[in-house]
């Protein structure tokens, strides 16, 4: 900010004129390129009995001070915690204990001194040597109420990170998960690979892209939204297990479980199919449980879920009979199911067909009672463009869907190799742009072009790990568990 701005009030005026007044000395604190640390507040506490008198150097945050005269306490935040540090004006000399008393909370020092116990009993260090890293211009939350405010506290998640320490711990959490994920694919043989986010054509899902446009090139381009059938070339030019983690892109509504980038993992396994994903899928999240909270079952806002293998399954059609009252296995017709669906209330939209009604009255009925690891499976063939029809009932597919908590964490399915057939959906998927849904499938001639090469028998699997990471951590919202998620501009 410009000291010269109005909006500023006095007390930032303030730490303005602080920090020229130690300018004006030759102790400006934005000259320090370095600090060397020997410990951190975590590792004093636990090791107090053999550090006990010993020398260290710490550095991190003024989060309080208190005490006048010739003794200040301070209260210093590094990485990993807060420790106190106890000042004396006769130890660290009387010019730097005077400085010491005009730094402000939020400043960054760096403490030289003896690890010791107070007569109150708190482990603290004896600063023998106190120096300004780095001065704050800005002023913290007050420590009572602390970033309470949802939306300031995600436009400023280094404000909140700092007032806030168990929001730190969410993303800790967050990184232990995402690595015993990767963990357990590569014990099983999985190869972690990269493909394009800049895409020619928009595939491997049904969904709005973001669009932008190559200079050089002279050309429209898309931010993937989904990394599926660069990772099935792979497959199909001879590598047996690959997977992706990564951001993906979709132009679409948000929402407490949406966010227009978002991480997800896809995998693909050859000779393998939808039974074995459903495998990996309630293991490797049994597994990432384990790893990062020590047990396979979690609370999420009040209600344990149990991610115990082996979870639920229930075909789609047994879910639309159980929970929508409707019974398929009678209903034939496209007219007869359309005739249906406007008795359940369900909006009619063009081109739509039986195998669409059935995946609109699960999502309306179906989807709200799957708390529980669940596996829903054989989807229409419709709303599946890419996998394995079903050999006993061709208008379905190998495919299934994971929820818990009602959301979907999980899809996947025995992938469709026939290039005659993955066509024919492609060119079905563009009628259905050309009806209106922009979110329906593009052409991709090379890829078929990759499966007339030969695709081996394949099982792939896509996994929300954003959601996941929600239930796991106990958070509400998908905001909550991304460290920078996308925000409207403030004016």
């Amino acid at each position: 900010m410009d000291t010269n701005d109005n909006s500023l009030n006095e007390m930032l005026i303030m730490r303005r004129q602080k920090l020229n007044q130690l300018r004006e000395i030759g102790k400006d604190p934005f000259i320090n390129e370095k600090y060397d640390i020997s410990h951190n507040s975590v590792e004093i506490k636990e090791k107090f009995e053999e550090l006990e008198g010993q020398k260290v150097s710490i550095a991190g945050r003024i989060m309080s001070k208190r005490g006048q005269g010739k003794v200040g306490f301070y209260d210093v935040q590094d990485s990993k915690s807060r420790i106190q540090i106890y000042a004396k004006k006769d130890i660290v000399g009387e010019e730097d204990y005077e400085l010491l008393k005009a730094y402000d909370i939020g400043d960054i020092i760096g403490v030289k001194g003896e690890i010791f116990k107070t007569k109150r009993g708190e482990i603290s260090v004896k600063a023998e040597e106190v120096i300004l890293l780095s001065k704050s211009l800005q002023i913290l939350p007050e420590k009572w109420h602390g970033l309470k405010d949802p939306d300031l506290r995600y436009r400023q998640r280094y404000v909140d990170l700092i007032v806030n320490p168990e929001v730190k711990n969410t993303f800790i959490l967050r990184s232990k998960i995402i690595k015993a994920i990767k963990e357990y694919l590569d014990n099983k043989g999985f190869l972690e690979v990269d493909t394009p986010i800049l895409n020619t054509i928009a595939g491997g899902a049904n969904a709005k892209p973001f669009i932008t446009h190559h200079n050089t090139l002279d050309i429209d381009m898309y931010l993937r939204i989904a990394n599926e059938l660069y990772l099935k070339r792979l497959i199909v030019g001879g590598f047996d297990k690959v997977y992706e983690m990564g951001r993906m892109f979709r132009n679409e509504g948000m929402s407490i479980k949406h966010n227009p980038e978002y991480t997800a993992i896809e995998l693909y396994e050859a000779y393998a199919d939808y039974e074995d994903m459903m495998r990996i899928t309630e293991n490797v999240v049994a597994y990432a449980c384990e790893k990062a909270l020590g047990t396979t079952v979690v609370e999420y806002q009040g209600e344990k879920i149990d991610f115990t293998p082996p979870w639920n399954r229930m075909t789609m059609e047994e879910a639309v009979l159980k929970y929508a009252g409707v019974d398929f296995s009678d209903i034939k017709t496209d007219e007869e199911a359309i005739n249906v669906a406007k008795e359940k209330g369900i909006e009619i939209k063009p081109c739509m067909t039986r195998g669409h009604v059935i995946s609109e009255l699960f999502e309306e009925y179906g989807e709200q009672h799957l708390k529980q690891p669940t596996f829903i499976t054989h989807h229409p063939v419709e709303i599946s463009p890419l996998s394995k029809r079903d050999p006993e009932d061709p208008r379905r597919t190998h495919r299934f869907e994971a929820f818990a908590n009602t959301w979907e964490i999980a899809n996947a399915f025995s992938e469709l190799n026939d290039p005659i057939d993955q066509k024919g959906r492609f060119e079905a998927q563009l009628k259905q742009r050309e009806a209106g849904d922009d979110e329906a499938h593009m052409m991709d001639l090379d890829f078929i072009n990759a499966l007339e090469v030969g695709l081996p028998p394949t099982g792939g699997l896509g996994i929300g790990v954003d959601r996941l990471i929600m239930i796991l951590t106990n958070q509400t919202s998908i905001r909550d568990v991304l460290l920078f998620p996308t925000m409207k501009p403030l004016k």
